[in-house]
């Protein structure tokens, strides 16, 4: 089936998965909205149970600011990572493969192990780079004549994302093999060969991408709604152009000593060479492991090598910064939220009850479904690890199973509101230009896609 044969027909009728994917996408608020329904909940919830008015205030107080410094390193994750998808070096490579696909599964297999793979290294890669994968991908399509729905391919490629939970930057696991961890007396340091590396995780990566893909192509919509349909989406999927840079040669009276500068690659590669030289300190001398302040560090000298010089580096923040602003001002309002459920009885007395009712074989899934919860108010991993952490190794302990187990069964619900809240899905369509109400309601799906496998694997697999 081609577009053309389908504008041909006139306007095609909507089928039931794009119906479904509407009606969910009318009633999910903005991410701010979500947020002052969550903490008036919470705080009802807290009362409830016996919290005073001035405790819970405190318990407020204490939270609404508790992550700024992780504000900032994900708003450089997500700066960064923008950055590197606005180098011509990224866009050339994923315009160039885009061109690669000749039939709908082909666009659909490359566009899902591509983000994966950059997800799997990177989650900020993925989170900004996806969205311009699917553009790129559906754009080429539609040249070909191929039936790709945009917005479904962007709940598919964001799908995709999700594989960062068991990557190289997962924030829980990364921060269980970092000495002096708040849970390291309890649980002792969990190398990542235990965790992220387990059989159990392994197994569930692959098993999730191949199901996705599967999913993908026999849910794809029979009338889709070409990338052309969003001007916005379809312009950021232009044959890429190298940037004009200041050529003092060539305007020597208008050039400024400071434009020559930043024309050169000197400055970047000095720059370059001393980032280069703080991860080989930081994993030798100092011992250091995978963490977000290497993880950054490696980001940011990625960037400087493939924009090779500050003008062309320079250029790219002022839109990169766009696609931080939920970051930016609505991780302090979730983690408001996060207070009232940490520094109050909330958050302990809904983990009691999951350990009340586990035992070895329900334990995965009701750590899954609890995290699931939970995930709703707090838009965080590490976040989120910090609250169940301790309530999750004593009730693994408690019937028998690895506190590692727990930690990736948790993981599994960590990433449903991730799917299904507006939290993260708002920057991408930030990214894409187009409003998330279009393509959330997908995710209903994949979110259970996720759910089942992730408990499966972590339940019967080595972990």
């Amino acid at each position: 089936m081609t577009v053309q044969s389908l504008q041909a027909s006139g306007d095609p009728p909507v089928d039931r998965l794009t119906r479904f994917a509407d009606r969910i996408g009318r009633f999910i608020p903005d991410a701010m909205t979500t947020s002052v329904a969550l903490l008036v909940l919470v705080a009802i919830t807290a009362l409830a149970m016996g919290t005073t008015a001035l405790d819970m205030m405190a318990a407020y107080h204490r939270g609404l600011w508790m992550l700024l410094p992780f504000t900032m390193q994900m708003t450089l994750i997500l700066v960064l990572s923008s950055s590197l998808g606005g180098s011509t070096v990224f866009k050339r490579l994923i315009h160039g493969l885009s061109h690669a696909p000749r039939t709908v599964s082909g666009v659909l297999a490359a566009s899902i192990l591509l983000t994966a793979s950059l997800s799997y290294l990177y989650w900020g890669l993925g989170l900004t780079l996806g969205p311009l994968i699917a553009i790129h991908f559906a754009r080429q399509a539609e040249k070909k004549g191929l039936a790709i729905d945009f917005p479904f391919l962007l709940a598919t490629v964001g799908a995709a994302q999700s594989l960062w939970q068991f990557g190289l930057s997962a924030s829980a696991p990364l921060l269980m093999n970092t000495p002096g961890n708040f849970l390291e007396k309890t649980t002792g340091l969990m190398p990542l060969r235990t965790t992220i590396f387990a059989p159990a995780a392994l197994t569930f990566v692959a098993v999730f991408l191949v199901a996705l893909f599967v999913t993908a192509r026999l849910l794809l919509p029979r009338n889709p709604r070409p990338i052309s349909g969003f001007p916005e989406a379809c312009q950021l999927g232009e044959d890429p152009v190298p940037a004009a840079r200041p050529d003092a040669r060539q305007h020597p009276v208008e050039s400024t000593f400071s434009e020559r500068i930043e024309s050169y690659a000197l400055p970047t590669l000095l720059l370059s060479a001393a980032l280069a030289g703080w991860l080989v300190y930081h994993f030798t001398a100092a011992n250091g492991g995978l963490e977000l302040n290497s993880l950054n560090t490696a980001l940011l000298l990625l960037c400087l090598l493939c924009h090779r010089n500050v003008h062309n580096f320079s250029r790219t923040l002022p839109a990169a910064a766009v696609s931080a602003w939920p970051v930016v001002v609505l991780y302090h309002l979730y983690a408001g939220v996060a207070g009232v459920i940490q520094f109050t009885t909330v958050g302990d007395r809904l983990g009691e009850f999951f350990a009340s009712i586990s035992s070895q074989l329900t334990f995965p899934l009701l750590t899954a479904a609890s995290a699931s919860l939970v995930s709703v108010f707090v838009p965080s991993s590490g976040g989120q690890w910090v609250i169940q952490g301790f309530i999750t190794a004593k009730t693994a302990a408690a019937v028998g199973v690895t506190a590692q187990r727990g930690l990736l069964a948790l993981s599994v619900g960590d990433h449903m509101g991730n799917l299904l809240s507006p939290f993260w899905v708002v920057i991408a369509a930030g990214v894409a230009r187009v409003d998330f109400r279009q393509f959330i309601g997908y995710n209903v799906v994949y979110a259970a896609l996720w759910f089942v496998i992730g408990v499966l694997c972590f339940t019967f697999l080595p972990a």
